[in-house]
């Protein structure tokens, strides 16, 4: 089975896939881990300049531990889901520490990394290092699930039956095994989309058990939850004003990013626990790292 699926996405990623950094060949472990940890809940097109600035400044891990966890949330800036800066600033310091400054190559390592789950463990080592790991990213997981179970849009989280089969579908080899998932990543991502798939497009289409049943609607739909108003974006416009001053700063300048002090409070008190914001014994807040103001 897999043999009649891996060569024709194979001559279809070789003409169609992007040209993305962490994808060429001279790419470093540091670059693809990188852009793995912004990918996470982020588009591509906002990857791609964030992930550019974010290597011209920190090249490898000891560079971006020699900084500040501050500076490395200032960096981010807008890319979302912040806690993905602290997270690769703290395992850049254990990758300088425990690992030599060198991203380690087995997926058990790199899951002891902050932040560093099954998935972005099991990519980095096989994107990085040619081991043989199923990828199951959101893109890979719908491929398969029209690809060979017929239906339109896989369960919430993976189960254990489409792990079994993801790794049943792995070429033997680990190098060919890498090849396969970033061409399915690929394919999931330009072809086989969630909302407007171009089936006639698809080097699978032949091969499809959803379009045999006649591509079915899927059996729940997945409600996006709304950010107007919501203490998500309450998080961001606090961080915006703590991005932009030059140290901590005095509770009443976080005023003017929120006018509800309950869901203030409560957003500021979550990005304290995230490890997002600290809180000075002087009564300051600033971002984590920020050197207290003088005088």
């Amino acid at each position: 089975m897999t043999a009649s699926y891996a060569a024709p996405v194979h001559r279809w990623y070789s003409t169609h896939a992007r040209d993305l950094p962490w994808r060429r060949p001279d790419a470093t472990p540091w670059s693809i881990l990188v852009s793995e940890v912004m990918l996470q809940q982020t588009p591509v097109s906002r990857v791609l300049p964030a992930h550019a600035a974010w290597l011209q400044r920190w090249p490898d891990a000891r560079s971006l531990a020699a900084a500040s966890a501050a500076d490395a949330v200032r960096q981010w800036d807008r890319l979302g889901y912040p806690r993905r800066a602290v997270r690769l600033h703290a395992s850049a310091g254990l990758i300088t520490t425990r690992y030599a400054g060198e991203v380690p190559a087995s997926a058990d390592e790199l899951r002891s990394l902050p932040g560093v789950g099954a998935y972005t463990a099991a990519a980095v080592s096989s994107f990085a290092f040619g081991a043989r790991h199923a990828v199951l990213d959101t893109n890979v997981r719908r491929v398969l699930a029209r690809l060979v179970t017929g239906v339109a849009r896989p369960a919430p989280a993976p189960t254990a039956a489409e792990r079994a089969l993801t790794e049943r579908l792995l070429p033997a080899d680990g190098r060919l095994a890498a090849q396969w998932s970033v061409g399915i990543m690929e394919l999931g991502a330009l072809v086989c989309t969630a909302t407007r798939p171009r089936c006639g497009h698809c080097p699978l289409a032949g091969e499809c058990a959803w379009m045999r049943h006649g591509c079915p609607a899927p059996e729940y739909r997945r409600a996006a939850p709304g950010y107007h108003g919501s203490d998500r974006q309450c998080r961001g416009r606090l961080l915006a004003v703590l991005r932009e001053a030059s140290g901590p700063v005095p509770a009443e300048i976080l005023k003017t990013a929120w006018p509800d002090a309950a869901q203030r409070s409560r957003a500021l008190a979550g990005l304290i626990d995230d490890g997002l914001v600290a809180r000075g014994a002087d009564g300051l807040y600033g971002l984590p790292g920020d050197p207290a103001r003088s005088g």
